[in-house]
């Protein structure tokens, strides 16, 4: 399926509003409810949209500090990626983790309370994850700018 310039306005729109209900995306993008409701659907089915999630407000969850890892493995034989990617998935502060080209094997972006929270998590966590010859992380002291929103 390709996307003409009415799904992408849709997209648009639910990746800045998703809790817009179908009557006002209807109304933003010109379309009638019932036709805005099926190419919604379409949407969902053909895989273009995955979810809709809340986004939490990470201060007020108390998890203001925002640190990425870079990590190097002993190697990168299958075995060792598939057993690193697994337990750093069990790991409740990574919130992503990304497999990288270039002189990491891996970056995470992990969140924690402050820099006693983080040295806690790199103890429990980190540090027991398999295969890691070396970890060097960069702590963000501000975001200048942070969207979860894909060019449509």
């Amino acid at each position: 399926m390709t996307l003409d310039p009415t799904d992408r306005r849709i997209l648009h729109t639910l990746q800045r509003r998703g809790r817009i209900s179908n009557a006002e995306l209807a109304d933003a993008i010109n379309l009638s409810a019932s036709a805005c409701h099926r190419r919604v659907q379409r949407l969902e089915e053909e895989g273009y949209i995955k979810d809709y999630v809340a986004l939490l407000d990470a201060r007020k969850m108390g998890v203001p500090t925002t640190v990425f890892v870079e990590i190097t493995l002993q190697t990168q034989a299958d075995e060792v990626l598939e057993a690193f990617e697994t337990a750093v998935g069990r790991v409740p502060d990574v919130l992503e983790c990304h497999l990288m080209a270039g002189k990491a094997d891996y970056i995470l972006k992990v969140v924690a309370e402050n820099t006693e929270d983080f040295a806690r998590i790199h103890r429990q966590y980190l540090t027991r994850l398999p295969g890691v010859a070396q970890m060097q992380s960069s702590f963000a002291l501000r975001t200048v700018f942070k969207t979860t929103a894909l060019p449509v």
